[in-house]
């Protein structure tokens, strides 16, 4: 036993005599920071299973690809913002985020009706973004946009 009769450095992380593990400040709050972060994440997904990307900032209700660079059935990576803007029919516009949610590789150009993540091979389909072949499990989270002319804005 310890000076005056204490066995706290013997019971370091026990609840005295109930031999059950004691919850310090570190580990209640490490649990709620967890708990919100899982809630937060499950927030952003969308009912059909989609992921809500949240719009770098900067651009934002601006013109970020002219149609004519984004052809049908492909699309085009924008580096400077992370996106991929895809046509996957004539005149159908979307836009997700470029970063692969495995390890957060920037997927390559879309070719032939997908999205290719050249550091581990997953796949992503070109009209929703959905997952299709891994490591990947989530889908690119998609951002809201609209055409406005000859342009696509990011909304």
């Amino acid at each position: 036993m310890g000076v005056g009769g204490s066995r706290r450095g013997d019971m370091a992380g026990e609840e005295r005599g109930s031999g059950m593990p004691a919850w310090g400040r570190r580990e209640v709050l490490g649990a709620t920071g967890v708990a919100v972060c899982g809630a937060a994440l499950a927030g952003c997904a969308g009912a059909d299973g989609s992921a809500a990307a949240i719009v770098p900032p900067g651009i934002k209700g601006k013109v970020i690809a002219k149609k004519a660079d984004v052809p049908v059935g492909g699309g085009k990576v924008i580096n400077e913002w992370k996106i991929v803007i895809t046509q996957p029919t004539s005149g159908v516009f979307k836009a997700f985020t470029a970063n692969c949610p495995h390890k957060g590789c920037s997927v390559g150009r879309p070719e032939d009706g997908v999205m290719t993540c050249p550091c581990h091979g997953s796949e992503f389909a070109l009209d929703t973004g959905k997952c299709l072949k891994g490591p990947a499990k989530a889908p690119l989270a998609e951002f809201p946009l609209k055409v406005e002319g000859d342009g696509i804005v990011i909304l």
